[in-house]
């Protein structure tokens, strides 16, 4: 466990390499902003669009699934004086640099062996952190964004950064978001734009009734709760939660009494059904509260607003995304609404997919191909969904055919893995670029892009890696 001198140091680190980036970007006439289309990429151009908008700077923005070389021919076609990359970037140095581009690049992601360098490069693994735990990419943009501020005018975009972090689930592996995250969280909370406390972890605690939050709680899975609403609902009168009258009652609607009544009867059912410990521990957590929302909305609880940003960027909505990022309240929150509505849908139909094709393991991995039946921009978290019915032994890697007739490859694995040795970012990046392709991303969850003919190869190689990964691992703990 990091001690805060260490974590305060690294965030100074940080900090420091932003105060030249925002000398750049106030030199420049025309900027502009480059993300990726999920969750944290649209939370950090969120950041920037609005550090640069409270500037009166002029910016266009763009946003991608991956930032490979035909991405950044259209990047470069723009013809701005200075591009800022936010969530992606670190992969792509070399090229980013060899097309001439004037770039800052605000990243999370491992980056790759180059021997040139942008303008600024604000990572956390240049200063010795993991990206894939610590800090974001909406994070990093957050720092950037505080060095283009006076004073502390930027320090309630803070919230929008903990959405990031949040969706990246960086939260999940302790239960609260670690490292530079933390310190983000609380300039955040000073600001009074965010707050956040120990609660009930299950999603849709702002939203959703009580019964249908237990029913479509997968994280962790509840036996006997889980899939059935009947049973939900009788567990519930059963301990005497009342569900409502002309309107279902919410999570947010319970009293504290009824709420510890809950988690005491979710607990012990839990321990009944042989549900382990460490998943009973997933129950509870810290959970974030953005306080310039309106309760009762999925704006208002970060894990909320992070799954309604997923469904607009995903589906070639990010102006809709990056509008509700920026405040847009009223059409584009609208048209977010209908987009997660089908996102859901969308994600029922992928797992149903995956049940009914099965999952094929190997020996260390193990994986599913949907072909044209889910979506690429939305494989990665039906990759990640599909645990609940997986080997968690092994990751999941999940393929996919996009527009352009490649195979996207999302992999996921679980936090166990990685502390027994197991580097996704590392094992794509490898087997990726052995049959063609590319690869990166985090050591818990990556993604890469491969020839469609390569997909056994690629396997084989995934294989052989993650084997290599998890047994070297045990030489070492022995």
């Amino acid at each position: 466990m990091q001690d805060r001198q260490e974590i305060t140091m690294k965030f100074q680190e940080l900090k420091a390499l932003c105060k030249s980036a925002a000398e750049e970007v106030q030199k420049r006439d025309s900027l502009l902003v480059v993300s990726h289309v999920d969750a944290d990429g649209l939370t950090a151009a969120g950041i920037i669009c609005t550090a640069l908008e409270r500037r009166n700077i002029d910016y266009s923005s763009l946003f991608f699934r991956q930032l490979d070389e035909t991405a950044l021919e259209n990047v470069a076609d723009f013809g701005a004086d200075l591009v800022i990359f936010t969530d992606l970037g670190s992969g792509m140095i070399q090229q980013i640099c060899n097309l001439g581009l004037r770039a800052i690049v605000a990243d999370h992601h491992k980056p790759a062996k180059a021997e040139a360098r942008p303008l600024a490069h604000i990572n956390p693994h240049l200063v010795g952190a993991d990206g894939a735990t610590e800090i974001s990419g909406s994070g990093t943009s957050f720092l950037l964004a505080s060095a283009l501020s006076a004073e502390k005018e930027n320090n309630d975009l803070a919230a929008l950064a903990v959405v990031g972090a949040v969706g990246d689930l960086q939260n999940n592996a302790s239960g609260a978001l670690p490292g530079l995250n933390r310190l983000i969280l609380e300039i955040g909370s000073t600001a009074g734009a965010v707050s956040f406390h120990r609660d009930l972890k299950l999603f849709g605690r702002q939203t959703r009734p009580v019964f249908k939050m237990l029913e479509y709680s997968q994280d962790p899975y509840l036996p006997g709760l889980s899939g059935n609403e009947d049973a939900c609902i009788a567990f519930l009168k059963e301990i005497g939660i009342r569900l409502g009258g002309e309107k279902w009652r919410r999570w947010i609607d319970l009293s504290q009494e009824e709420k510890a009544s809950v988690v005491t009867a979710l607990l012990r059912k839990g321990l009944r059904s042989g549900l382990s410990s460490v998943m009973l521990e997933r129950l509870i957590g810290e959970v974030y509260i953005l306080l310039h929302e309106r309760e009762g909305t999925e704006l208002r609880d970060a894990s909320e607003y992070s799954t309604l940003l997923n469904a607009t960027a995903r589906y070639g909505y990010a102006d809709v995304g990056l509008k509700v990022c920026m405040g847009d309240r009223d059409k584009s929150l609208d048209e977010a609404r209908t987009l997660l509505n089908q996102h859901r849908q969308n994600l029922v139909n992928g797992l149903k997919l995956v049940s009914t094709r099965g999952i094929t393991p190997l020996r260390s991995v193990q994986y599913f191909d949907a072909g044209d039946s889910i979506q690429d921009t939305i494989i990665g978290i039906v990759a990640g969904m599909s645990f609940q019915m997986a080997d968690r032994t092994r990751p999941i890697l999940a393929f996919a055919r996009t527009e352009e007739g490649d195979l996207k490859v999302s992999a996921r694995g679980t936090h166990d893995l990685v502390r027994s040795g197991l580097d996704l970012a590392e094992a794509l990046s490898r087997s990726a670029a052995a049959v063609g392709g590319v690869g990166g991303g985090h050591n818990v969850a990556a993604g890469a892009t491969i020839p469609p003919q390569s997909k056994d190869e690629f396997l084989q190689l995934m294989d052989a890696v993650v084997s290599e990964q998890l047994s070297r691992q045990k030489m070492q703990n022995h």
